[in-house]
């Protein structure tokens, strides 16, 4: 884990992170607006391709999407949604994603196609291996409806609802005190 990130996932988990907010639901920014933007994403992540179609452009952000969807199903364990889970099947097979196995009886998996297809593959090889490792359940997705970002759960127990308490968490609470305020006192 980066030691000056606090929302910062361990090992290539980080990509997957950092991808997912590629959108910033609360500024209103995306930087896959234009193939220029996933161009440079994919370069900033290690893996230069040369051409960006909009084809590409619009599977990259179906992509992020349905890891942010399979993040936010973190939270309570509960089933990924069936749009996201078909939006990850279909990367893995355009990548054509392969197991390899290692002579320390271990496995290796690794995406195959080059250009867009395979970096994208890439992002989804490290959320298996995040699930392979443990790290996965705590790649969560911030409750705020507004907020959306994504964020590795430090927390003890496993429990983060938040990106940040100091933001987000606090803004939560201060709404459900208004709204238990508005409310009135308790009738018994």
């Amino acid at each position: 884990m980066s030691g000056d990130n606090p929302m910062a996932a361990p090992g290539r988990l980080e990509l997957v992170r950092r991808f997912v907010n590629t959108r910033d639901i609360e500024a209103g920014t995306d930087a896959l607006a234009d193939a220029p933007g996933l161009r440079a994403w994919l370069r900033d992540g290690g893996r230069t391709v040369q051409a960006v179609r909009g084809v590409d452009l619009a599977r990259a952000r179906r992509l992020r999407e349905a890891l942010r969807a399979a993040a936010t199903a973190n939270h309570d364990r509960g089933p990924v949604p069936a749009e996201a889970l078909a939006a990850l099947d279909d990367v893995a097979a355009r990548a054509r994603v392969t197991l390899s196995f290692t002579p320390d009886r271990a496995w290796r998996a690794q995406a195959r196609a080059g250009g867009v297809d395979g970096a994208l593959g890439d992002l989804v090889v490290a959320m298996t291996e995040a699930m392979t490792d443990g790290t996965w359940p705590r790649l969560r997705v911030c409750a705020n409806d507004t907020c959306r970002w994504a964020f590795f759960d430090t927390s003890r127990a496993g429990t983060g609802k938040w990106c940040a308490m100091r933001l987000c968490g606090n803004r939560a609470k201060q709404q459900a005190w208004r709204d238990r305020r508005a409310a009135g006192p308790a009738r018994g």
